[in-house]
């Protein structure tokens, strides 16, 4: 009986939060939903789809830049930016969801705090290039602060992580020696 119970809670619960779901993730085509929905209990490999879709995203950027064809520049560079602030965020929230749960992250962890350098110097390039190109950047000049202010107080919070990942692993090779 206690397992009925707990099915319909995990239906309740999956019921209520499908809209939060469907709004948070509107940064996210339906197929890049399905691959993390797939890795949804694997911090490594969810973590790396993130970052996978973070470069995506990044060299959409380059293309809405050098494209003649984009007709609203301006527009599109705002909502590829705020995609990007978005999705980057989210893998922050995930990141949070694991160290919770008590996984480790440290793998991960890695390939973020290496991303974190790279996705900074590509964005400061990119805002390089769009003033060189005296581009309007009125409309998109926010959130792009935003993005930069976000890297740099996340690789601080990142390596901060990683020293605690790394701590709490030495705790539990410590205390598994112990306990044989």
């Amino acid at each position: 009986m206690s397992t009925v119970r707990q099915i319909s809670f995990v239906l309740a619960l999956v019921a209520v939060s499908l809209p939060a779901f469907a709004q948070h993730h509107a940064s996210l085509t339906s197929a890049e939903v399905d691959q993390l929905r797939d890795a949804a209990q694997e911090p490594n490999d969810r973590l790396k789809l993130y970052l996978k879709f973070l470069r995506e995203r990044l060299a959409g950027l380059e293309e809405i830049r050098t494209n003649p064809k984009i007709t609203d520049r301006p527009t599109q560079i705002h909502d590829h930016l705020q995609d990007f602030l978005d999705l980057y965020d989210e893998m922050n929230d995930n990141v949070d969801t694991f160290v919770d749960r008590k996984d480790d992250v440290r793998k991960p962890l890695k390939a973020i705090l290496e991303a974190d350098p790279e996705f900074l110097q590509k964005i400061n390039t990119y805002q390089a290039e769009l003033q060189a190109d005296k581009a309007d950047t009125k409309s998109y000049a926010f959130v792009l602060s935003n993005i930069v202010d976000e890297l740099k107080s996340s690789v601080d919070d990142h390596r901060q992580l990683m020293q605690e990942q790394e701590e709490a692993a030495k705790h539990r090779k410590k205390k598994k020696h112990e306990s044989e």
